[in-house]
């Protein structure tokens, strides 16, 4: 695609040097179906981006990329719990710090996670015992071919471990312009994970978890502004009770995590950490020396080496482990959305 047609390469936390026809920013709902009406009179794929955190472009994109940058936080004290109002395009970590400078707790364990509020559901964003779905009450979408905006229930969400309806029959033709979050007064401290496991469930404060989760996070996680990343590149696995008694038999000090639904979830960073993979490079890519979950833009990456990356990374694990990876970023081919899995199958 030639250098007249704009870069994301700034769109796009792993620092990619990709090209769109079109970039837009928008932000009100009415930009957004503006331009995705656009790209439909010409029929041009079309994306909807927020901070580009959880996005792998495998191509230059030959259609119009729409940045989300639709703003508000709307803030409703009730006597129970703080409800809040929140438009897609803010920050979501500027987000959790809000909140907590406001006495409002609840979105501490989900600090530092990188990319906009919008982004949130798609992905039931997680970390450290708690995800998205616990404290969300609502998602507004906007259905692009009528340009009526419904309101999901958290129900009507599907939310699943990195998953929601939004992956599915929501992913196409449709935009995140808003979410619900519904914060109990009656603030418990989920400490399960990590250094949080070290705080005193009786005296540790809200800022105490922000504080521990930040401490972790960056110890861990390179700076998208001065490594390109796009956080965790893989999910954490769900296998059966049988299959993770037969690897605990071979490794007793591999993490594991038993689940309601009576599968148990592994640490995919231990996974491949076991294979001798930190700091494995590939071109420009390399996995990350703090930590084998991230893969990194190292020297100017192509696509293709990260995604060979994965590949290796996949392979390597599952041969060891009889355990297969699945990516947690979303693959972006030139037309849109495409299936990670088959791609570094």
């Amino acid at each position: 695609m030639s250098h007249q047609y704009p870069s994301l390469q700034a769109d796009n936390t792993l620092g990619l040097a990709i090209r769109a026809h079109h970039r837009i920013i928008a932000d009100t709902p009415e930009a957004i179906l503006t331009a995705w009406q656009r790209a439909e009179r010409h029929q041009q794929p079309f994306i909807l981006l927020g901070e580009g955190s959880n996005v792998l472009f495998l191509d230059d994109f030959a259609g119009t990329v729409v940045l989300n940058r639709i703003k508000g936080i709307n803030i409703q004290e009730q006597d129970d719990s703080w409800k809040i109002h929140v438009g897609a395009g803010e920050n979501w970590h500027a987000l959790v710090e809000s909140t907590l400078r406001e006495g409002i707790a609840g979105l501490e364990n989900l600090a530092l996670i990188p990319g906009m509020a919008g982004s949130a559901p798609i992905q039931n964003i997680g970390a450290y015992g708690v995800e998205l779905k616990d404290v969300c009450a609502y998602v507004d979408v906007l259905d692009l071919r009528t340009g009526e905006t419904a309101r999901l229930s958290q129900q009507e969400c599907a939310f699943g471990y990195r998953d929601s309806i939004f992956k599915h029959q929501y992913q196409q033709g449709y935009a995140i312009t808003a979410l619900g979050l519904s914060l109990s007064k009656q603030w418990r401290p989920v400490l399960t994970y990590g250094d949080l496991t070290r705080l005193n469930p009786a005296t540790a404060t809200p800022q105490d978890v922000f504080d521990a989760v930040c401490r972790m996070r960056r110890s861990k996680l390179p700076d998208p502004r001065v490594t390109g990343n796009v956080g965790s590149f893989f999910k954490n696995p769900l296998v059966s009770r049988e299959q993770a008694d037969r690897l605990m038999s071979a490794y007793p000090d591999m993490p594991h995590y038993p689940q309601a639904c009576g599968e148990v979830k592994l640490a995919a960073g231990w996974l491949i950490d076991q294979c001798q993979l930190k700091g494995f490079r590939l071109g420009g890519a390399a996995v990350h020396q703090q930590q084998a979950l991230v893969l990194i833009n190292a020297d100017q990456a192509s696509s293709q080496d990260i995604v060979e990356l994965a590949r290796t990374v996949r392979a390597r694990v599952g041969q060891k482990f009889d355990v297969w990876l699945e990516p947690e970023v979303r693959f972006i081919g030139a037309q849109g959305e495409c299936n990670a899995v088959e791609i570094i199958s």
